[in-house]
């Protein structure tokens, strides 16, 4: 049965889609069978993993508004264990559509709940906004990851985000926790982004992840070659830190796999 992992963060530009991308390839590198749920309208995770958007004929669109089964929109990405249920711009739309479904925001967990146990995670990137789609994403997740930038407004939007994860717990989803508060976008040369660093620990203690993601050119430059960073550039930065991430997860959840004996015995 798969734990469904929920990227989220209403604010733009924090590194959402490269954590939800890179986080869902380092489970898979790390072979846990793993599908990514691009739930954000601008279809970033899709063509970050590989896939042209103009050739996607049936999207998580279609499964939302349109009732398709979720298993004939999976595609397969070239990524071994890597699998992703793909978006289109008119997701924008089907908030509008189902505004006038009974359990709209229950939507999302329905269609996951026919492939969960076909996987061992299921990480869904949300839109940079608290609509429908997110609150479909929240309510259908276990956990929730918040990547926040280390800059000077990042605790501004954060209060706003853990708000509506609060009133997703108490009306949707009781079980939904905080998995982490991700800092990303570190530069070690800068003194502010320390000071963030530290403001975010002092106010969040042990919610925030050990591990940092740093600025890394190769994480920039992946998505434009259709990769996750770890097939990129395997040993940048960037790829570390994920894996890293991946890890630190995996053992919070004690889900870390016992080598296999014969490849000990090799």
């Amino acid at each position: 049965m798969a734990k469904i992992i929920g990227v989220a963060n209403q604010k733009g530009g924090v590194g959402k889609t490269t954590t939800a991308i890179n986080l869902a390839a380092s489970f898979a590198v790390l072979e846990y069978k793993t599908l990514l749920v691009d739930a954000d309208p601008q279809a970033n995770s899709t063509s970050g993993v590989g896939f042209d958007l103009q050739n996607i004929t049936q999207s998580l669109y279609d499964c939302m508004a349109n009732q398709t089964p979720a298993r004939s929109v999976i595609l397969k990405s070239d990524i071994p264990n890597l699998d992703i249920i793909p978006s289109h711009i008119d997701l924008v739309g089907a908030e509008i559509e189902m505004i006038n479904y009974p359990n709209r925001e229950m939507v999302m967990k329905e269609l996951l709940s026919e492939v969960r146990k076909e996987y061992d995670f299921i990480i869904i990137d949300c839109s940079p906004s608290l609509g429908l789609i997110t609150v479909n994403a929240l309510t259908a997740a276990d956990s929730v990851v918040v990547p926040v930038q280390c800059e000077f407004f990042a605790l501004e939007g954060l209060g706003k985000l853990l708000n509506t994860i609060k009133i997703v717990q108490s009306r949707l989803n009781t079980e939904l926790k905080i998995e982490g508060i991700l800092m990303t976008m570190y530069d070690a040369r800068l003194r502010l982004c320390n000071q963030v660093v530290n403001e975010v620990r002092r106010h969040f203690d042990d919610l925030v992840f050990n591990t940092i993601i740093h600025r890394n050119s190769k994480l920039s430059e992946a998505p434009s070659f259709g990769k996750p960073v770890v097939l990129y550039d395997a040993n940048s930065k960037g790829a570390l830190n994920y894996l890293n991430l991946a890890k630190e997860i995996l053992q919070k959840n004690n889900m870390t796999k016992i080598p296999n004996e014969e490849k000990i015995l090799e």
